[in-house]
């Protein structure tokens, strides 16, 4: 059944969990090619182009909570793409000789997702979409 046929059809949460377990699904199949979730694979981009960011930029930019990314970045380190270190009271995040290698897959990976939404929805309504959402997202901002 299409999202657009269910008696939710009029509900946001319901509509925007649909559609975001489409777009997650893409995601996953855009970043099998480097074996790293989406959420691994964009936190581990942003840790190779800044160099010793702080969880909590990374929080902020992945707009996700300080927890989940504490757990990110231990499965990063499991697979040695990631270190942390600890100057006082700051941790930062550094890159790994192992985790620069992978950048150009990274951006692939990244450029395939796109191109697979595009594909579906058309740039023009991505780009719509994508900016709608942001505007949204940022009325609910704490």
């Amino acid at each position: 059944m299409k999202a657009s046929e269910s008696k939710y059809n009029q509900c946001v949460y319901f509509s925007s969990a649909a559609f975001a377990r489409k777009v997650e699904k893409i995601a996953v199949e855009s970043w099998k090619p480097v074996g790293l979730a989406p959420s691994h694979g964009y936190l581990l981009m942003h840790v190779i182009e800044e160099p010793g960011v702080q969880p909590g930029a990374l929080a902020d930019q992945l707009q996700l909570q300080p927890s989940t990314i504490t757990r990110l970045i231990e499965k990063l380190e499991e697979k040695k793409l990631v270190v942390r270190t600890t100057e006082g009271k700051l941790t930062n995040v550094y890159p790994t000789p192992k985790s620069k290698e992978l950048y150009s897959r990274l951006k692939e990976c990244t450029h395939n997702f796109h191109e697979a939404c595009t594909s579906v929805l058309g740039k023009d309504e991505t780009c719509r979409l994508v900016s709608i959402m942001n505007k949204m997202a940022d009325k609910f901002e704490d």
